[in-house]
């Protein structure tokens, strides 16, 4: 069945750029995941900037797309020639500008630089409305007020996923929630806000030709078409010329929508968290929030209703890099074990350690943090005299300390704004170790964290969800139907509920993560 749906070109293909991994999965007719292929890379900090070079983005791809053929003939003796449907997600926010003759005038500002807070804190004085410093209106407005000679010549702004979505198709869109992290959204009209738009205009008057409208994608819905796979597109993901043109592609999306769609949680009061290279929590609201919060984004989900995001830079990049020495050890002398198993060993060591990580504490911030006002990182690593160094506190510290700065930002959702969750829905790389991540967010957080087996895939299978969705919905089927009836049904996760011994480890662990951020930020300012 699964072969003959490949045949029929009946499978569909969602590609995600993420921070460490450019992913691709195919998926049959029941949504199900039936082949994957993926492509590691790495930010670089460059003059300053965190960025990606364009050239690797195309080489990505091209890379990520043929494992994903060579899969597909490993598993099912076939080659892909036609699709039903393609989406593309990326990560959000950033800067990508080009001329009108399709040139990159700046390099690629990804999310995590934090650059630009004189920028966000007028902007969000201006409209009423946060603008977070990673977002792209952000970006845009300081290189106005940095007088960066490129601004005058900007014809098309965009995001990493409507970038890679024009090269495929020549269409300069975006869905609408990767578009809410490059300005405002007005969830009544599912577009950018006009008056926050025209605040911006008369702001900058001048600063580029035409008006902000000119420049941005146009915003598309989910299960809106978004264009077509030119033969150029086709050709730049597979130049073996297998892959037919003509194949249609949804709204190009940001991994916090695909999040959303990967643990159904689009509806009302339903929340995830994504939790990979940098974490991020997102809570669907009823209403708009009481007050701005220079802590929280509100985004929307790929249909358009209004979402409370807390998100962090910073999550398990310092984590890989212990990972990475602690393996060193290992090979040094003489031995080696499988990446996934050496893992999956040493995450679960974190279970035995003590409740409060043993008075170890640490900080992951390879880059700044906006909720605990950090502009640059330094990872550090700190324990008393007296405290129990051991494997296990060791590796609880890690992973507590990663979840630190989410759960100050949590705090302002449920103690000022108190908003309720039953649960919230985990997926993304860090819970692919069963149990462990689950069990140790729902202490930090202290709301029980359900995990569907479907974790591991994360935004890639989210944004062939979407594609499919575009493909197959019926006429009015709203996005919360097609998800909760067609493709989750009753499977609503593994559940676990935060066990009181360690909801108070980590009240302790927070009491010296907080006191302790002094010494981070003397860290950042003595380590230069």
């Amino acid at each position: 069945m699964t072969k003959q749906a490949i045949l029929d070109g009946n499978a569909t293909l969602g590609i995600e750029l993420g921070s460490t991994r450019i992913k691709a999965v195919l998926i049959g007719e029941d949504h199900a995941p039936i082949a994957s292929g993926s492509y590691e890379w790495e930010n670089q900090l460059i003059n300053g900037v965190w960025t990606y070079a364009m050239e690797d983005v195309l080489h990505g791809l091209k890379s990520c797309y043929a494992a994903l053929s060579d899969d597909v003939q490993r598993l099912y003796g076939i080659p892909v020639t036609r699709l039903s449907a393609i989406g593309i997600s990326a990560m959000m926010h950033g800067y990508l500008p080009f001329d009108k003759d399709g040139k990159q005038l700046a390099a690629f500002r990804t999310w995590r630089n934090t650059m630009t807070e004189r920028a966000a804190v007028k902007l969000s004085d201006l409209f009423g409305f946060n603008i977070p410093q990673r977002w792209t209106i952000a970006h845009l407005y300081q290189a106005i007020l940095n007088k960066e000679t490129h601004v005058q010549d900007i014809t098309f702004l965009t995001t990493l996923s409507g970038y890679v979505h024009f090269l495929l198709t020549g269409e300069r869109v975006l869905g609408v929630d990767d578009a809410s992290g490059m300005f405002p959204i007005d969830s009544g009209t599912n577009d950018y806000n006009k008056k926050m738009m025209a605040q911006f205009d008369a702001l900058v008057s001048g600063a580029f030709g035409g008006s902000l409208g000119d420049i941005l994608p146009k915003v598309l819905s989910a299960g809106e078409p978004a264009g077509t796979l030119t033969e150029q597109g086709a050709r730049l993901l597979d130049p073996s010329g297998r892959l037919a043109a003509g194949i249609p592609l949804c709204p190009p999306e940001g991994d916090a929508g695909t999040g959303m769609v990967a643990t159904n949680t689009v509806a009302a009061r339903t929340g995830n968290l994504s939790a990979g290279t940098s974490i991020f929590a997102m809570v669907v609201m009823e209403k708009a929030l009481s007050h701005m919060y220079p802590e929280i984004d509100v985004i929307t989900t790929p249909a358009g209703a209004p979402v409370a995001m807390v998100h962090c830079n910073n999550f398990t990049s310092d984590i890989d890099a212990w990972m990475r020495l602690l393996n060193e050890t290992l090979k040094t002398f003489g031995c080696s074990v499988d990446k996934d198993a050496f893992y999956k060993t040493l995450y679960e060591k974190a279970l035995l350690g003590e409740p409060d990580a043993g008075g170890l504490v640490s900080y992951n911030y390879y880059a700044g943090e906006a909720i605990t006002g950090f502009e640059e990182g330094r990872p550090l690593f700190a324990r008393m005299p007296g405290s129990d160094m051991s494997l296990a506190n060791f590796m609880r510290s890690l992973i507590f300390s990663a979840i630190g700065t989410l759960r100050l930002g949590m705090d302002i959702l449920t103690e000022k704004e108190h908003l309720q969750m039953e649960s919230l829905l985990g997926h993304g790389g860090f819970f692919k170790t069963e149990g462990v991540g689950q069990n140790l967010m729902a202490a930090a957080l202290g709301v029980p964290v359900a995990v569907m087996e479907s974790a591991g895939e994360g935004g890639a299978w989210g944004i062939a969800l979407l594609a499919a969705y575009m493909a197959r919905k019926e006429a009015g089927e709203p996005l919360t139907a097609y998800l909760s009836e067609k493709v989750f049904g009753e499977n609503k996760g593994k559940l676990a509920f935060p066990e009181k011994k360690d909801v108070q480890g980590f009240a302790a662990f927070m009491k010296r993560y907080e006191a302790g951020l002094a010494a981070e930020r003397a860290a950042v300012h003595s380590l230069v």
